[in-house]
């Protein structure tokens, strides 16, 4: 439980943080539910903009089950993929913060990996609009969870690196609950948060960096320890 909570972490931050980065994929369809939005009508839009939300989060805690089964039985196959994932999902993360600091398209090619799934969902998506129901708000945030967008694929590779089903759920929910106040707030129609957004995505995006270092620190540092291991075993042997 020890080794998850960094990761969980560095999930919910990613989300939280890469929000710009969201507002940018998901901010048109969350906005939906409250074009237009007064007072009086966010008691109404209030439930569709978190069934949505929650609906979202489902899908991606059962993409988070799948690529922490995959990733424990590549493991239990390559005892030594571990460390190589989980670089790998640092750099992800990094190449988030460049993308949402500086508007840099770095991820486009990461993105385009789930385009084949997305393109047959978004027939499904269309016939939920408007989402005038819990239901229907909640069946399109099922829907739109399968977005191809690379803040995701950091997380899901995160995921993956816990090698357990249970782990990679819970990493994919905090990064889901991460994402979600932006994503309500936009919802219920707050353009002032996207402005806000805009005007401090450079921080925001150094952030999401020292996210993506720290989760490059933990394998670099488990790999320098079994090289200087190794190194100490072997200079043992030739005394």
């Amino acid at each position: 439980m020890n080794d998850l909570l960094p990761i969980v972490a560095a999930a919910f931050g990613a989300g939280l943080l890469g929000s710009a980065h969201c507002l940018g994929m998901c901010g048109g369809i969350s906005g939906l539910f409250a074009a237009g939005a007064t007072v009086a009508s966010i008691k109404t839009q209030m439930p569709l903009a978190i069934a949505y939300n929650l609906g979202r989060i489902i899908s991606y805690a059962f993409l988070g089950v799948v690529v922490a089964t995959i990733g424990s039985t590549s493991v239990e196959a390559i005892p030594g993929l571990a460390g190589p994932v989980r670089l790998a999902s640092g750099v992800l993360i990094i190449l988030v913060g460049l993308q949402v600091a500086f508007g840099w398209r770095l991820l486009g090619a990461v993105e385009k990996v789930g385009a084949r799934i997305w393109n047959r969902l978004v027939p499904r998506a269309k016939t939920l609009i408007p989402a005038t129901s819990v239901t229907k708000a909640a069946g399109l945030g099922l829907i739109w969870g399968w977005l191809p967008c690379g803040l995701v694929y950091s997380a899901l590779f995160l995921a993956a690196t816990t090698a357990e089903p249970a782990g990679g759920g819970l990493v994919m929910i905090a990064f889901g609950l991460g994402t979600m106040p932006a994503m309500i707030l936009t919802g219920l129609g707050a353009s002032r948060l996207s402005a806000f957004m805009s005007r401090n995505r450079l921080g925001a995006g150094i952030l999401i960096i020292i996210l993506g270092l720290a989760t490059l620190a933990m394998p670099v540092y488990n790999m320098s320890g079994e090289s200087g291991n190794n190194g100490h075993v072997h200079h043992s042997a030739a005394l």
